[in-house]
């Protein structure tokens, strides 16, 4: 299912950083995310709300960029 929120995300399995873009062009990354928090995370139903509950607010985080769309 597309997210609301999410526009697309990638991976880093050697650095375990995790790249999210959002539809609103801000482009984040999050430090030391497991790999199976991601695996979770792709798998999700709602990537928004995995987001949201899994996340933010729990793994160290770098604003990269925004563009608003």
């Amino acid at each position: 299912m597309p997210s609301t929120v999410i526009k697309y995300f990638r991976y880093d399995e050697v650095t375990r950083i995790l790249t999210i873009h959002f539809l609103s062009g801000a482009l984040y990354q999050y430090a030391d995310v497991p790999p199976e928090v991601v695996e979770h995370f792709k798998n999700a139903f709602s990537k928004g709300q995995f987001f949201a509950n899994h996340i933010r607010d729990i793994y160290a985080y770098k604003r990269v960029i925004f563009n608003p769309a």
